[in-house]
């Protein structure tokens, strides 16, 4: 192990362990029980001790497994809640220290005596941070039980002024980021999938990352998404960052090449048309849509997408839906082209698969930091962007305040420009 490894491995090790030191400081003003003391600090240990021995035996040339996954669950919620406390304990410190300096001036000043008395861990303060820190605990629990399948549809209406009026009313249906190997409940996704199926649809677009490394992740699954019915006008897909198996090491540039094409074959096997830099048209009568799919293109990722390929069939004038995965895409590239696509749909975000969002009042996320369009519906002079919150989880095996989605946008003609 280099230097640089060492040091990507010492520096959260080290940062777990004064949050663990920190946190520690509230169990024992709470309770005088060596006891207690002793198992809290097992529990802990052997928390960090189970994720350094998942993380440092894992396998690059194969990716991100089910384990890794209950290790990073493990850890976010052992840090997140214990991160709480901190904050609350060191809010009680900065007081602590403001009266002792206080103290020490006074009584050296006014009495001629140097005081050394500083306030003892007030009791209320670590039961409080205590408190505080099991709303996060409980949100981490539930998401990783219950929040990453809690499915939601989300419905949206657009109105273009420059919509073939034959597709007044048509309805397209998105969903995003399968990501087949974190999955762990088969009649939670059978569940999705009838949801999809439920909807009233005429067209259903995937956009990308149907795995999250290898094409193997998927063989389980065929049968189960070969069920999401093809609506009257078809399915389209494309492909994500993850569908490259770029976050692996393979042994020969062949394996790599040959995992690529089996990931493209996964589509043809659920019924899906994946469009690599093209486009096809749906027609109604004289009327048509365009439907453009590019490879991923991200500003932070790989950059195989080519927007210009892909719209060669495409007249400046046709109404267009634009499938691409990373909504980076969209910020530095389509929505202020030329061409003007109507409608972009997008995924990868997952909304960070935590966040908190009540409709009208807040909607967070730490994404958000990185992502300027993260989730939901975005508008720009009449150019629209959909950035689906994803089907399926990965890194973390939940979903906190972000739920997984499926998307129904209906599209509306205007009587005057938007």
């Amino acid at each position: 192990m280099n230097l640089e490894d060492t040091m990507r491995w010492l520096l959260p090790i080290i940062l777990y362990v004064c949050i663990e030191v920190y946190a520690y400081q509230a169990i024992k003003t709470i309770t005088r029980s060596v006891w207690v003391q002793i198992g809290y600090l097992l529990v802990s240990l052997l928390i960090l001790g189970y994720a350094i021995y998942i993380f440092a035996n894992y396998d690059r040339s194969v990716g991100p497994t089910k384990y890794t996954l209950r290790a990073s669950g493990l850890l976010l919620l052992t840090i997140v809640p214990k991160f709480a406390m901190v904050l609350f304990l060191f809010g009680e410190d900065v007081v602590r220290i403001c009266i002792t300096g206080y103290n020490y001036l006074s009584t050296t000043f006014f009495e001629g005596k140097v005081s050394k008395y500083m306030p003892d861990r007030r009791k209320f303060i670590s039961q409080l941070a205590l408190g505080v820190a099991a709303i996060p605990f409980a949100g981490l629990l539930h998401g990783i039980f219950r929040g990453k399948y809690n499915f939601k549809v989300l419905h949206h209406v657009l109105y273009y002024d420059d919509l073939p009026s034959g597709f007044d009313g048509f309805r397209l249906a998105q969903i995003s980021d399968i990501h087949s190997g974190s999955f762990d409940d088969a009649s939670k996704i059978e569940y999705a999938v009838d949801l999809i199926n439920e909807q009233e649809m005429d067209l259903l677009l995937f956009t990308g990352d149907i795995v999250n490394t290898v094409a193997e992740e998927m063989d389980d699954w065929i049968d189960t998404f070969k069920r999401v019915k093809t609506p009257k006008y078809g399915k389209y897909s494309v492909l994500g960052n993850h569908d490259y198996g770029e976050y692996v090491t393979w042994n020969s540039k062949e394996e790599k090449d040959a995992n690529f094409e089996a990931i493209k074959d996964i589509h043809t096997k659920i019924d899906f048309n994946l469009l690599l830099n093209d486009s096809i048209f749906v027609e109604k009568g004289e009327e048509r849509i365009a439907v453009i799919g590019v490879e991923n293109w991200g500003h932070n990722f790989k950059k195989a997408g080519d927007l210009r390929k892909a719209s060669e069939k495409i007249a400046k004038d046709d109404f267009k839906i634009l499938l691409s995965h990373d909504p980076s895409h969209w910020e530095y590239e389509v929505k202020k082209h030329s061409d003007h696509y109507h409608l972009t749909l997008s995924g990868h975000t997952h909304g960070f698969q935590f966040g908190i969002e009540i409709p009208g009042v807040i909607r967070w996320s730490p994404v958000q930091y990185v992502y300027k369009q993260w989730a939901g519906m975005y508008n720009e002079m009449g150019r629209y962007l959909n950035v689906n919150r994803g089907f399926g989880f990965h890194a973390f095996p939940g979903r906190v305040g972000i739920w997984p989605e499926i998307t129904i946008i209906e599209l509306r003609k205007s009587t005057k420009p938007v």
